[in-house]
C-alpha cells in the first residue's frame, strides 16, 4: 500500500496525541461541534495544538456550520491553521474564511452515488476535500462508523487533494488500495473503545497494519 497520509480525528487527550505523534500519525482532528460526543472545548484545544507545536503531526479543527465571524475569532484564538468543514457550508462560505485568515480548509462531501462527486467543482476555494459516507436524518455530520461504496472512486479525476473517511478500521483498510489512492485516510470510530474514547492499543495495530 501507498503510505497515504493519517489523520485520526476526535482526539481530546495530550496522552492520545502524543501517541499519534510517536506511531507518526500526519494529522489529528478536534471536533468544535458540541452535538459531537467528540466535542472539544477551546481550552483543551489549545493545550493540545500548543503541544503539537514543532512536531510532526497537524492539527486540524472540524466544523459543522459555524458562523463566519465565530469562526475567524476561534482560529486567530488558538492559533488554527487547518479546518474541516462538515456541514452545508458554500464555496462563499470557505471565499470569506480565505478573505479574513490564512488558512487551509478541506471540505467534507457526503458521497451516496457517483453524481455527488458533481459537487467538486462548486468548491474552488477548499483545499482539500474529504469524501465520507452520506448522513441520513439522524446520523451525526460524521463519525457513524459506516462507509459508502469505495468503488465509486473508480476511475474518478480529483485535481485537488482527497481524504476518504467513513467506518475504516484495522479490518479494512488495506482495501481501500483496491480502488485507490487517496492522498488521505481518516479515521475516527475505528480506533475507539466507545465513542468518543479513543484506544491507544487500536490507534497502534492500525498503525502497525499500515506499515506492514
Amino acid at each position: 500500500m501507498i503510505r497515504s497520509k493519517i489523520k485520526i480525528c476526535g482526539l481530546s487527550k495530550i496522552e492520545t496525541l502524543n501517541f499519534c505523534i510517536k506511531n507518526k500519525v500526519d494529522y489529528f482532528g478536534m471536533i468544535f461541534y458540541d452535538k459531537s460526543p467528540r466535542f472539544i472545548n477551546y481550552k483543551i484545544a489549545a493545550e493540545l495544538i500548543n503541544f503539537a507545536k514543532n512536531k510532526s503531526i497537524t492539527p486540524v479543527g472540524v466544523f459543522v456550520n459555524c458562523e463566519i465571524k465565530n469562526l475567524i475569532e476561534i482560529l486567530k484564538k488558538i492559533n488554527l491553521k487547518f479546518i474541516q468543514l462538515h456541514g452545508n457550508e458554500n464555496n462563499e462560505y470557505l471565499k470569506k474564511i480565505k478573505k479574513n485568515i490564512d488558512v487551509k480548509i478541506i471540505k467534507c462531501l457526503g458521497i451516496e452515488k457517483k453524481k455527488d462527486f458533481d459537487l467538486l467543482k462548486s468548491f474552488s476555494f477548499a483545499d482539500y476535500f474529504l469524501f465520507d459516507y452520506k448522513a441520513k436524518k439522524n446520523d451525526l455530520p460524521g463519525g457513524n462508523a459506516k462507509s459508502f461504496d469505495w468503488s465509486l472512486l473508480n476511475d474518478l479525476k480529483i485535481e485537488k487533494p482527497w481524504f476518504i473517511s467513513g467506518g475504516i478500521n484495522i479490518n479494512n483498510i488495506k482495501e481501500i488500495d483496491e480502488y485507490v489512492i487517496p492522498y488521505g485516510i481518516d479515521i475516527s470510530s475505528g480506533v475507539e473503545e466507545q465513542k468518543g474514547i479513543k484506544n491507544l492499543k487500536k490507534i497502534n495495530d492500525l498503525m502497525n497494519k499500515i506499515h506492514e
